[in-house]
């Protein structure tokens, strides 16, 4: 009789721990697919919320630029001891001035200069083509063991790579001049995002406590630590990539202006401005991308003092970023080259050229909030059974 009750105690022993290891192992499946969940739950939140913050675009210029005037406010309500919103009135009025008068300019000098361009795309595609035609003329096929065939199909494709090129320069310059002409749609534009960029100035202390208010206690206590790192990582980054390309797009336009008045071969001065802005934009590439080529090309045609000119303005450019840079990022994202590249490319994928520059913003909020998981190991976080 002792034996076997000694047995069923054993027995019971067992099973209770089998039940007990069965309920661990429980917990620790729901755990994972909670943390998995939670993951894809915020990267779908980020997604939505890059896909609003496209379709609120002039919400988002008047966000960034507030960011950038917010010192001059400051300053300005230290040296006169002046309200708030009488300091943001005066500096609203001389920034509204200063965009109201570079959108003059820049609708009238695009519209000029694509509709020149439109004009002699072709011709130019005939002198690149004769120019590769040239060049490929130039081997010496005995030498470079080059056969025909190759020559033809080298031939072929770089006449059906220049066609693509006009069609895409065509298809995007009357796309411009769609989008610059419509005046109906910019000016309301313009109106919502002066509106917004005025009330975010004045305001920003009762929409600060507005949202405090209204937004449920648990939620900031959860987020309020990941939206403030990211409110001043984000914002000091978008901030920073701002006034740097703002700098690198005045000094190009400047000196191409420059080289056009004194009869160097630069025809859409504006134009190049704004591709050597929107290369410089992008992480990763810089206006080398696309001066070095310039200059290059440019000295082998025969223009000389052009390329030397061009290199000359893009190592100031350069030189210039350099000096700033560090006063403004004042802190690196810390994110590898590839990662960025990375998603630059899944971003274009997703949303095309946008995607170019949503996507790095997206992986800096990512690394935020993950920034204890991508410290300890992200797969060791998510399946380690201590993870919190």
């Amino acid at each position: 009789y002792h034996n076997i009750l000694k047995a069923a105690e054993k027995a019971a022993i067992h099973k209770e721990r089998e039940m007990d290891d069965m309920s661990e192992d429980l917990n620790y499946i729901c755990k994972i697919i909670k943390r998995i969940l939670n993951a894809v739950l915020i990267i779908g939140g980020i997604y939505l919320g890059c896909k609003l913050a496209v379709f609120y675009m002039p919400f988002l210029i008047a966000f960034i630029i507030a960011l950038m005037i917010e010192p001059a406010i400051k300053a300005l309500m230290k040296k006169t001891k002046m309200t708030r919103k009488a300091c943001s009135i005066i500096i609203f009025v001389i920034v509204f001035s200063i965009i109201i008068g570079c959108l003059v300019w820049g609708i009238i000098s695009l519209v000029s200069e694509s509709t020149n361009l439109l004009q002699m795309l072709n011709l130019y595609i005939d002198r690149a083509y004769t120019q590769i035609q040239d060049a490929i003329g130039k081997l010496n096929i005995t030498r470079v063991s080059v056969s025909k065939n190759m020559l033809s199909l080298t031939q072929d494709t770089s006449k059906e790579m220049l066609l693509k090129v006009s069609k895409w320069l065509t298809v995007f310059l009357n796309k411009l001049i769609d989008i610059v002409t419509s005046i109906p749609t910019i000016a309301i534009y313009i109106v919502i995002t002066i509106l917004a960029l005025y009330f975010i100035c004045t305001d920003r202390i009762y929409m600060l406590d507005f949202m405090e208010q209204h937004v449920p206690s648990k939620w900031l206590q959860k987020l309020g630590k990941h939206i403030r790192e990211i409110t001043i990582n984000l914002g000091g980054y978008l901030k920073a990539q701002a006034i740097l390309i703002l700098v690198s797009f005045v000094i190009s336009v400047i000196g191409l202006y420059i080289f056009k008045i004194a009869g160097l071969n630069v025809k859409y001065p504006l134009l190049y401005a704004l591709g050597i802005g929107f290369v410089d934009a992008l992480p990763i590439f810089g206006s080398g991308t696309i001066m070095i080529p310039w200059a290059i090309i440019s000295a082998c045609n025969g223009d000389l003092k052009l390329g030397i000119s061009i290199l000359v303005l893009w190592i100031i450019m350069s030189v210039v970023r350099q000096l700033i840079e560090p006063k403004i990022v004042g802190s690196h994202i810390g994110i590898h080259p590839i990662f960025t590249l990375i998603a630059m490319y899944t971003g274009f994928k997703i949303s095309g050229v946008i995607g170019l520059f949503i996507g790095p913003i997206a992986l800096i909020i990512l690394k935020n909030i993950y920034s204890n998981m991508l410290d300890k190991g992200v797969m060791k976080s998510i399946f380690s059974r201590d993870y919190s």
